[in-house]
């Protein structure tokens, strides 16, 4: 599977299994109800979902240019602190908002969070590679 079908297949599963653990996330963390921590689940959902989309066809086309192909251990850890950095940086004033907390109460939430995400990341990227292959980006040549 390669190309827009490949991301919008990563990019659909990822957030959906995303949006119900970020639901009961939140309701833990904070005193949010479930209508309300759903609802800024699916707003941050919406937001990780383009942020994949540009985060990721910068990540590859920056991959197509390396001497060494494939995704190293390495490689893949490098790619989800770029994600997940990248999305901290828009989802923390947006959940302190949300939520009504301070931007620090905000941000030791999306540490929670984010400490969950880089290796739900990891390993939701590892097994998509291993049941639909490698993008042509790091591929072999």
């Amino acid at each position: 599977m390669q190309g827009r079908l490949r991301r919008v297949v990563y990019v659909g599963l990822y957030e959906a299994i995303a949006i119900a653990v970020v639901t009961l996330g939140l309701m833990l963390m904070s005193d949010a109800d479930a209508g309300s921590s759903g609802a800024l689940a699916v707003a941050t959902s919406a937001i990780a979902m383009v942020w994949n989309v540009v985060f990721n066809r910068a990540f590859e086309q920056w991959e197509a240019r390396q001497a060494v192909r494939g995704r190293s251990l390495r490689r893949r850890i490098a790619h989800a602190i770029g994600f997940e950095g990248g999305l901290s940086v828009i989802l923390v004033p947006l959940m302190a908002w949300w939520l009504g907390v301070s931007l620090w109460q905000a941000l030791v939430m999306d540490i929670g969070l984010l400490l969950f995400f880089l290796a739900y990341t990891f390993a939701f990227t590892w097994a998509f590679d291993r049941v639909f292959g490698l993008p042509r980006s790091a591929q072999p040549v």
